[in-house]
């Protein structure tokens, strides 16, 4: 089994708490098949890899320093977050795993930033997102630098209310990222995102399969956590490109 980073540095008054959802992830990106999986994937390639809204970090430092076990050899990865707090943690968390785990990947640093919006075009092999996916009744603002909050309370409680609150279904956060999935992989590229069971997993894949331009795309649940009501809580949807017929 491999390790889990350390995020004992980590304050969480105002960063999102490792929780099943992060847990599902590290099981997932471990698993038997995803490790067979990514390995053929990229055989004689080096992924560039991110995670989007890395929180503690504790997602991008686990792929990161157990890169070689995971995908057949080392990666370069970065980290990007609206919270500026999450990306000075998740820098701490990144680092130290790799030297625990004397991993000869590369961190790059992490970018204060939303979602893609600051990444290069065709450039991200392998993208990690764990969104604010409970349905809200609105979506919190960005952070505002030049926002004055009253007090600490409603600062330390809005950045928190960005890692949960996912607006109308839980998705419009989602949906953003998954509208800039076509700009942002490259064509080796893949994508791990999480739904739990009130986003509708089956019709976000099907939209993914259906939809989504510049594919085809192919939409796959690889990992999964509880049931509800005869429903899965949470899933990890995979998403890539049927290379095969692909024509960009």
């Amino acid at each position: 089994m491999l390790a889990t980073p350390d995020t004992s540095h980590v304050s969480f008054s105002t960063i999102y708490e490792p929780s099943e959802d992060s847990f599902l992830l590290l099981d997932t990106l471990s698993s038997t098949t995803e490790v067979a999986w990514l390995h053929e994937r990229f055989r004689g390639r080096t992924p560039f890899a991110i995670e989007v809204g890395t929180g503690s970090g504790v997602v991008i430092a686990f792929l990161t320093a157990n890169a070689e076990q995971i995908i057949g050899r080392p990666i370069i990865s970065v980290g990007v977050d609206v919270n500026i707090n999450a990306c000075h943690a998740t820098k701490t968390t990144v680092v130290k795993a790799i030297q625990d785990q004397s991993s000869k990947s590369t961190y790059l640093g992490s970018v204060n930033g939303d979602l893609c919006s600051s990444l290069r075009p065709g450039s991200v092999d392998i993208l990690v997102f764990n969104p604010p996916y409970v349905p809200s009744e609105e979506l919190p603002a960005l952070p505002d630098l030049e926002r004055r909050y009253r007090d600490k309370f409603e600062h330390d409680s809005h950045l928190l209310a960005l890692t949960t609150d996912g607006g109308e279904a839980g998705m419009e956060t989602t949906n953003r990222l998954l509208a800039q999935i076509p700009e942002v992989l490259s064509t080796h590229g893949v994508a791990y995102v999480l739904l739990c069971a009130q986003n509708n997993p089956a019709e976000v894949k099907r939209w993914i399969i259906e939809e989504l331009p510049h594919g085809p795309w192919l939409a796959e649940t690889v990992g999964s956590s509880g049931t509800k009501g005869g429903w899965e809580k949470l899933q990890i949807v995979r998403i890539w490109r049927d290379r095969e017929h692909y024509n960009g």
